[in-house]
């Protein structure tokens, strides 16, 4: 049995990715082999495709963080059985036909969402409620700006941070993407391309500032400090660009506390904290839905990985394998 996968054989942007077809293993015991539908797409994927992403595997590699799809077949002490709807999740192999999964690497589909939208749940999600709940501590009535807010993982942190109750200020790069987060939730938005942050920040909140920045961005830090209130608090969750430079001197001046967001490794050093946080996202599926803007038949990997790199994306792209014929060629 064969499938098709995207594959990346050589480091750099993504038209270095090629659709390839791969001769399907057997199973070794305790796994099962998924038939994926949806894979999503996220900004780690286009890291790592460049080698740019702290995690480096080893070349050839099929990128993709998080799929989703049926159980097909599993070897004896697999954790699933036939007929499972489930989320795979890996740092590699999702932006594929079909994936093989281990102990640990699947999850059940949440109840009454699309094969699109539970493969773009994992990550976003995950990344936002741990963020803003277990290390940003966020609190009912408490202003929270939130950077590149209509990407994957911050029109996920407006939907759940409206949703804790917190008054959401969202800064985007358009006025479409400043419509989407004021679906999401967003009380105030800010049109990068039409204002500075911080001035916007500063008239909605009559100058007193947020609690707490949630930046998947990187903005600099004079602004992220300049927009904060005395004693707030300064989540770093990415890099979309330059990576900025905080001033210890300013940081002490204003009382702020800059915390480094790495959900999955927070969980392999305190795996307590990601079963105390499984229920509770979880229960976040019932209000609260993944959105996604743009789909791309698996041929199309690089295209969807451009409209990361350049920004074009609101909230979630996916990629969905589709039983065509094989042709080798570009991705």
């Amino acid at each position: 049995m064969k499938y098709r996968a995207v594959v990346c054989r050589e480091l750099g942007p993504p038209d270095v990715l090629r659709i390839e077809e791969i001769e399907a293993r057997p199973l070794r015991e305790g796994e099962a082999r998924v038939r994926l539908h949806s894979c999503g797409v996220n900004f780690p994927d286009l890291l790592m495709v460049a080698g740019k992403y702290q995690f480096k595997p080893e070349l050839p590699f099929v990128p993709g963080f998080e799929s989703a799809g049926d159980v097909i077949e599993v070897a004896p002490g697999a954790q699933a059985k036939v007929g499972d709807r489930v989320i795979y999740k890996r740092k590699t192999g999702g932006f594929a036909e079909q994936a093989i999964a281990g102990p640990g690497e699947l999850s059940p589909a949440p109840d009454g969402y699309s094969y699109d939208e539970a493969a773009t749940f994992t990550v976003g999600f995950l990344t936002a409620y741990h963020a803003l709940v277990t290390r940003g501590r966020v609190q009912p009535g408490e202003r929270v700006l939130i950077t590149g807010a209509a990407g994957g993982v911050g029109l996920a942190a407006v939907a759940i941070a409206r949703h804790i109750g917190a008054e959401v200020v969202a800064a985007a790069s358009s006025t479409e993407k400043c419509l989407a987060t004021a679906g999401a939730g967003a009380a105030h938005t800010i049109d990068t391309s039409r204002r500075r942050i911080d001035e916007a920040v500063k008239d909605i909140t009559d100058g007193r500032g947020v609690d707490c920045v949630y930046d998947p961005v990187g903005i600099p830090a004079e602004i992220a400090l300049r927009v904060l209130s005395w004693g707030g608090r300064i989540l770093l969750i990415g890099f979309a660009g330059d990576i900025p430079t905080y001033p210890a001197n300013r940081i002490l001046m204003k009382g702020a506390t800059v915390i480094g967001v790495r959900a999955g490794e927070h969980a392999r050093h305190f795996p307590e904290a990601r079963v105390a946080e499984a229920p509770e996202i979880q229960k976040l599926t019932k209000v609260i839905r993944p959105y996604v803007s743009k789909t791309y038949p698996l041929e199309q990997a690089a295209r969807a990985l451009m409209d990361i790199a350049e920004r074009k994306a609101i909230g979630r792209i996916v990629l969905r394998p589709a039983p065509l014929s094989f042709k080798r060629g570009q991705a």
